[in-house]
């Protein structure tokens, strides 16, 4: 019987089986799942489930039946160690090799740690319902928490510290927060709002260690324009980022480049297909201006999971693959802010309000390069950013973006 392997357990990997059931595969199915449960949802880890309002059992993906009803085969707390793309055999962690007609990677991304990063009591990442657990429960009210970078995941957890009674100190070594995904300048007016919260973000900042003492963490020893000192810290929450889990994938025969290296159908090699974090894709509506881009965004996730599937499907078959191509889109909840963004900021050329007000901390800006709007960004004005999909999906010209924005305004 036709076999096929998802390689990764979360919201991809989940995806993808379900999309190939519902599309009629009646062949084997094996999930090959590093966690030690069921899916669940990644987003409440650093807002609703660190704060306590919800338990683990809130962000199941699914329900235990809903995944039995898949008839697939899950090997939880298992690892892939290799692939051999020319045989098409997987090996596991438990020595077993498993043949597949074909496989889907979606192995996601691992928390990058600091050089030299001590492991002691009150120093955390967060990007597991473990990580979760274990700094929700070092998040108690007078606590001092340090955040070391200030991307999206260490401003939610930031701001949800600060909701229990912590006091936060943010860490960034680049001139603003979320100056990669946002720019400079936004970076800095979509986190206004957590210096009135009493978050400080302190930017410009070398991280030199983390200091402990008897086994716990003390402090952050840090370098600035002012010099060295060390910031105390009850809790450190180390948020810089993943690493796509490409390790294991060493001489398999796929393009490894930051990322599984992949075609417009996300294959990376006959019948080898990765979605989610760790693919590294061409996406055909950006192509001219990227010829690759790799995207740790759930809706990413969630569609090329289901996309993968489909194009699994059909090597199988046969048929003709589909290219995927999509807008890019990420949310971020911070405080009473919601920060959205439709496609892509990367190296824009000017970026401009064109709704709504900075000083107010509710506005939208438009971003562009090579002539059109290629990126929308919005806090806590969903009704300017959502619509902004079509713009962007037809490449429209700066010019006509910006007389549609003045459109609505009017």
């Amino acid at each position: 019987m036709t076999h096929i392997a998802v390689i990764g357990g979360s919201l991809a990997g989940l995806r993808a089986v379900e999309t190939l059931r519902t599309d009629g595969f009646s062949g084997n199915i094996t999930v090959v799942n590093a966690e030690d449960g069921a899916p669940y949802d990644r987003p409440p880890l650093s807002k609703k489930f660190l704060s306590g309002e919800w338990e683990a059992d809130r962000i199941q993906l699914r329900k235990p039946s809903d995944i039995d009803e898949l008839g697939a085969t899950w090997l939880n707390s298992t690892q892939a160690t290799a692939l051999n793309v020319a045989a098409r055999e997987l090996t596991l962690n438990t020595s077993s090799v498993l043949n597949y007609d074909a496989c889907i990677i979606a192995t996601g991304g691992i928390a990058r740690e600091l050089p030299q990063q001590p492991h002691a009591q009150g120093i955390h990442q967060l990007r597991t319902l473990h990580d979760a657990q274990g700094l929700r429960e070092e998040l108690q009210p007078g606590k001092k928490l340090v955040v070391i970078g200030a991307g999206f995941i260490g401003l939610e957890a930031a701001a949800t510290a600060v909701a229990r009674g912590c006091t936060v100190t943010v860490l960034e070594g680049l001139p603003a927060p979320l100056i990669r995904g946002l720019g400079e300048d936004m970076g800095t007016a979509a986190t206004a709002i957590h210096a009135t919260q009493g978050v400080n973000i302190r930017c410009n900042v070398r991280v030199q260690g983390i200091e402990t003492q008897a086994g716990s963490v003390t402090g952050v020893r840090i370098s600035d324009a002012t010099g060295e000192s060390v910031v105390a810290a009850d809790v450190v929450l180390v948020g810089i980022g993943v690493a796509p889990a490409t390790q294991w994938l060493e001489g398999s025969g796929l393009v490894v480049n930051d990322g599984v290296v992949c075609d417009a159908y996300l294959q990376a090699a006959p019948g080898v297909f990765a979605a989610g974090d760790i693919a590294r894709w061409v996406n055909g509506l950006y192509s001219d201006l990227e010829p690759t881009m790799r995207v740790e965004h759930w809706t990413t996730a969630a569609e090329q999971g289901a996309h993968a599937a489909r194009n699994a499907l059909a090597h199988i078959n046969n048929t003709p693959l589909v290219p995927y191509s999509a807008v890019p889109f990420f949310w971020s909840d911070q405080f009473t802010s919601r920060i959205q963004f439709l496609g892509r900021s990367t190296d824009a050329e000017e970026i401009r309000v064109v709704a709504g007000s900075v000083e107010e901390g509710k506005f939208a800006a438009a971003y562009m390069r090579a002539g059109r709007l290629v990126g929308v960004l919005g806090v806590s004005m969903p009704k300017v950013v959502m619509p902004s999909r079509k713009l962007l999906e037809v490449h429209t010209p700066w010019q006509a973006a910006l007389e549609h924005y003045a459109g609505l305004a009017s």
